[in-house]
């Protein structure tokens, strides 16, 4: 078949245009695939909403108590980053269904991409960051308790480190967590993943390509994974506001090349989601966004057929 993609249309909800999160992002995302020919009806699955169940094996009951009841104090609110609303909740609750079918989908067809996840700075008993509840952790912990794969590769390269992953996972042999991200950027405190490559700020694409894809081979070599979760983040664009990097779009292009072909020649099945990226120019930010699964789109019918 086609390139698997998952999405859903709660993704986008009606939201505040000052705000810095771009929410429309997911909807134009899937809107600008769709007019490549990428995405059709026959390639397009939509995740159903999370149990409590899935959701516990890598968040605090408590916590997910608080949230979904709309009882987290301003305190926890602010650290969230996004205002509480039935929307949000809905929309939180489906996407880490959508990263795992995203991984379930990989495993059978060797590459498939969630329009969306990479909520990575969702702790075990908090959100952050924009991220409420942290799929990425959700979906490894799942693939290794229902024994779909031995040893999984979380490859993070947004600009901000996967903290929360870190953290969740730092105590999870079967799972390795790779963060490529700026040295001094959010998280002020990093937390300590399984391999952590520290970009300078300012760098260029040589400088950049050089240290993820050095990195990658590290990270390939410690874990021998035999799947991989790639969190391909945009903000480490140049006129990104949250970056503070100086990436291109071409440097990003080679960037998820290199990524996913290293997958699918050395056979290992690789889900990506699409993480950050915050440029107030939605349209341009999906186009972005967009890149990955183009890459995956051609590397699958060279690859994979």
């Amino acid at each position: 078949m086609l390139l698997p993609l998952v999405t859903h249309p709660h993704y986008s909800y009606q939201f505040n245009d000052n705000h810095r999160f771009p929410m429309q992002k997911f909807k134009l995302l899937q809107q600008y695939l769709t007019q490549q020919g990428i995405c059709t009806k026959s390639n397009t699955f939509r995740p159903g909403s999370a149990k409590l169940k899935l959701l516990e094996t890598a968040h605090c009951p408590n916590y997910l108590h608080k949230l979904i009841n709309n009882e987290l104090n301003n305190k926890e609110l602010r650290r969230m980053g996004l205002p509480w609303s039935e929307d949000l909740l809905r929309r939180t609750l489906i996407s880490p269904v959508g990263t795992l079918l995203t991984c379930q989908l990989a495993l059978k067809h060797g590459i498939a991409c969630h329009l969306a996840g990479g909520t990575h700075h969702a702790h075990y008993d908090f959100g952050s960051g924009f991220c409420m509840l942290n799929d990425l952790a959700i979906a490894a912990n799942s693939l290794i308790a229902q024994g779909k794969v031995s040893k999984v590769l979380i490859f993070d390269v947004d600009v901000h480190q996967g903290d929360g992953t870190a953290q969740i996972l730092a105590n999870q042999p079967k799972v390795f967590t790779c963060s490529v991200h700026c040295e001094k950027n959010f998280p002020a405190r990093k937390a300590q993943s399984d391999l952590d490559i520290n970009i300078p700020v300012g760098a260029n694409d040589e400088t950049y390509l050089q240290m993820m894809s050095d990195g990658f081979e590290q990270a390939l070599l410690l874990a021998q994974p035999d799947f991989v979760i790639y969190d391909a983040g945009v903000d480490v664009f140049c006129d990104d506001p949250l970056g503070l990097i100086d990436v291109s779009t071409e440097g990003i292009r080679q960037r998820d090349k290199y990524v996913l072909k290293r997958c699918l020649e050395l056979g290992i099945p690789v889900a990506t989601v699409i993480g950050g990226g915050y440029d107030k120019d939605e349209m341009a930010l999906a186009k972005r966004h967009a890149i990955a699964v183009e890459q995956a789109y051609l590397l699958k019918k060279n690859y994979l057929g």
